[in-house]
């Protein structure tokens, strides 16, 4: 798949491409990635891409023109292209999205900066994400969340069988792990992990991963789970 991202700060992402599971995505030939700096679509010798809000306040807006551009010069004409811009309105960035994005051809990804976008912008992309109730001072770090949670879906660049019990792949929090040693300052791995019982230790982890669904987020439980759960 191919990942464009439409930034004013394109140093940003320099290192990006040293990143273990993304690197391996582009070294594998399963994700092409391509940093495009809004600015060189800025009319004017200034490139200018910001500009005070009508109707007054605080804060710059990113005007439309250059950021139209910009969309209309990532997309090349993929079939299964999606494009998003990044705002606190808008839909919560869930697996769920990860694996909907990992499925597209294209993504390309608008990172929004200043006080915010102009509105016009947003009729221009497919889907508008947030990453949650908080703000940032752009959509850069947003972009790389976005592109780290996709990269690790695509084929090979995980070991086979990692993403299958991994929190949220089946709906719950993972279940807890431990490595060696089995005691460290008097805490000990519990010993159905020691046991070499692995159908009790299924069940362990099943259990221990609806537990803690339950304790840490029951707003992903379906009723049945929580019921199940104790």
């Amino acid at each position: 798949m191919k990942i464009s991202i439409l930034t004013i700060c394109p140093e940003m992402f320099e290192s990006i491409l040293k990143d273990h599971v993304i690197k391996r995505a582009v070294d594998l030939g399963q994700m092409v990635l391509n940093i495009m700096d809004i600015r060189s679509f800025a009319d004017g010798c200034y490139r200018k891409v910001d500009d005070s809000p009508y109707g007054g306040g605080f804060g710059m807006v990113m005007r439309v023109q250059p950021v139209v551009d910009a969309v209309k010069a990532a997309d090349t004409g993929e079939m299964n292209a999606l494009k998003i811009a990044f705002s606190p309105a808008g839909t919560p960035f869930r697996q769920e999205l990860a694996q909907e994005f990992s499925r597209a051809d294209h993504l390309i990804l608008v990172c929004g900066h200043y006080e915010g976008m102009d509105e016009r912008i947003f009729t221009h992309v497919d889907k508008t994400v947030s990453m949650g109730d908080y703000i940032l001072s752009g959509g850069e770090i947003a972009a790389m969340a976005v592109t780290d949670a996709v990269a690790r879906l695509l084929s090979g660049v995980l070991k086979a069988g990692s993403l299958e019990e991994e929190s949220f792949s089946a709906g719950l929090l993972e279940y807890p792990q431990y490595t060696k040693p089995a005691e460290y300052l008097g805490e000990k791995v519990p010993e159905v992990l020691l046991s070499g019982n692995h159908e009790a230790v299924r069940r362990w982890r099943q259990e221990q991963a609806l537990e803690r669904t339950k304790r840490l987020r029951p707003d992903l439980l379906v009723p049945e789970q929580a019921f199940s759960s104790g």
